[in-house]
C-alpha cells in the first residue's frame, strides 16, 4: 500500500527546491517537512542553530537499535542565472530529468527519506527498533548543524548511520577529509610608478600557492583506500586599483586529507611554506577555517551489503562499493564512533550538482522513496538484539 502517491512525491521535492536555501535559510526548509511529518503523526524538533537557520530531528519506533539517516537542508548558490535553461527554483521536467538547485545535491535524497520514513510508520513495517533522522543546516560550508547535533549527543546512542549525499547507484564506505584554509599576506600600499616605497602583498603568496601545488602534488603518501591528498587554491583576492601597490592579499584553499597524510600534516606543511617566505620579509599568516577529518567505514558491514542487495533490482546493475573525495557531515557525526561502525553514503542524484542546470533522473528519485522504505525497515527489523554491527 503506497501512502503518498507519485504525484505527492514529486510535487514534495518540487516544494523543497523552491526554497531557496542557499548556505542559508534552511529553517524554512526544516519547517516544511516538520508540518509534513506532522501529518502523519510523526513528531519533529526543530534545532536553532542561528535566526533563519535550523536543523532538524524526527524519530519513528522506539528502542535500540538506532539507525540513523541523515540529509543536509541547504544548496549551493545556482551561479550565473542566465546560463540555467530552467528557473533553478523552479523543478522542472524534461526527458525525465528533474532540473532545479539541490534536486541532485541533495533535496531528492532528504525528500526520498522522509516520504520512507512515513511510508515506513504508516504501514507498520517496523518491527523494533529505531529510525532517526537528521536533517542539517549548513553541510556545504562549515558543517556547523552537525556539529550542533554531534554537540547536542544526537548520535550518541546510534548504532548506524546512512547519509543520502547523491552518489546514485553507488554506494560510499569511506571519504577523505576536507579542509578550507586561508593564507593572509599583509604588505603595504604604494603608488605603482613607486613601488620600492611599498610591499606587495601579492608576490608572496603567489609563492606560496606555487609552492604548495609543487609540495602536496609530489607527495607519495597514499592511503590503500583513499590514496593521495588533494590540493587546490580556488580563490585569490588580492588589491583595490590597478595603479596601486595591494596591501593586502589573501587566498582560500581546499585539501582533501587522508589517513596517509592527516589533516595536520597538510598543515604543518603549509606552515612550513609560509615560514619559508616570511623568513625573507613576507607577512603571511594561516586560519583554518576548516577541517574534517577523512571517514573509513567497514566495506563488508551489514549495512553496506544489505544496500546492495536491495539495490540491484532498482539499478539493474550490480552496485559498487566505492571510497571518494568529497566529504559528507559523517566527518562530524563519526568523531567518537570505532573503525567497526556501520557508514555508507546512498542516495539518488549525479555528478550535476553544483553545476548549472542541476538535476536528477525522476526514475531514480522515485526509486530510492521505494529502495530507502526497504533498505530502512529490512535492516532495523533484522538486527540481532540491540545492535546494528
Amino acid at each position: 500500500m503506497t501512502v503518498i502517491t507519485t504525484a505527492e512525491q514529486l510535487q514534495i521535492l518540487k516544494d523543497l527546491v523552491a526554497i531557496p536555501s542557499v548556505n542559508d535559510q534552511e529553517q524554512a526548509v526544516a519547517e516544511y517537512l516538520q508540518k509534513l511529518l506532522a501529518k502523519h503523526n510523526i513528531a519533529a524538533k526543530l534545532v536553532q542553530l542561528s535566526p533563519g537557520r535550523a536543523s532538524l530531528v524526527a524519530e519513528i519506533g522506539a528502542g535500540k537499535p538506532i539507525f540513523a539517516v541523515s540529509g543536509h537542508l541547504d544548496v549551493v548558490a545556482p551561479g550565473e542565472l542566465d546560463q540555467w535553461a530552467t528557473d533553478p527554483f523552479t523543478l522542472t521536467e524534461k526527458a525525465g530529468k528533474l532540473y532545479g538547485r539541490g534536486a541532485s545535491d541533495m533535496k531528492s535524497g532528504l525528500a526520498a527519506m522522509v516520504i520512507a520514513l512515513i511510508e515506513i510508520q504508516d504501514q507498520h513495517l517496523l518491527k523494533k527498533g529505531t529510525i532517526r533522522l537528521l536533517a542539517t543546516a549548513g553541510e556545504e560550508i562549515g558543517e556547523p548543524g552537525a556539529i550542533q547535533l554531534y554537540q547536542a549527543g544526537y548520535l550518541d546512542d546510534v548504532d548506524a548511520l546512512l547519509i543520502g549525499e547523491p552518489s546514485g547507484y553507488n554506494i560510499t564506505y569511506a571519504h577523505k577529509g576536507p579542509l578550507n584554509i586561508r593564507i593572509t599576506s599583509k604588505g603595504e600600499a604604494a603608488h605603482s610608478s613607486r613601488p620600492q616605497l611599498g610591499y606587495n602583498a601579492i608576490d608572496p603568496l603567489i609563492e606560496v600557492i606555487h609552492n604548495a601545488n609543487r609540495e602536496f602534488r609530489s607527495l607519495t603518501q597514499t592511503d590503500d583506500t583513499l590514496g593521495k591528498v588533494i590540493f587546490n587554491a580556488t580563490v585569490i583576492h588580492a588589491g583595490d586599483q590597478v595603479n596601486t601597490i595591494p596591501a593586502l592579499a589573501y587566498a582560500l584553499v581546499n585539501v582533501r586529507a587522508t589517513p596517509a597524510f592527516t589533516n595536520q600534516q597538510v598543515i604543518d606543511l603549509l606552515q612550513q611554506l609560509l615560514k619559508a617566505q616570511n623568513d625573507q620579509g613576507a607577512r603571511l599568516s594561516l586560519t583554518v577555517e576548516m577541517s574534517l577529518e577523512p571517514v573509513k567505514a567497514p566495506k563488508d558491514s551489514r549495512l553496506a551489503q544489505l544496500a546492495v542487495a536491495i539495490g540491484k533490482p532498482y539499478a539493474k546493475a550490480d552496485i559498487p562499493l566505492q571510497a571518494t573525495a568529497g566529504g559528507t557531515d559523517a566527518s562530524n557525526f563519526l568523531k567518537d564512533k570505532p573503525a567497526s561502525f556501520p557508514f555508507i553514503v546512498f542516495g539518488p542524484g549525479n555528478l550535476s550538482s553544483h553545476k548549472v542546470n542541476e538535476y536528477v533522473d525522476q526514475d531514480m528519485y522515485l526509486n530510492f522513496v521505494k529502495l530507502y522504505q526497504q533498505l530502512f525497515s529490512t535492516y532495523v527489523n533484522e538486527a540481532k538484539g540491540d545492535t546494528l554491527n
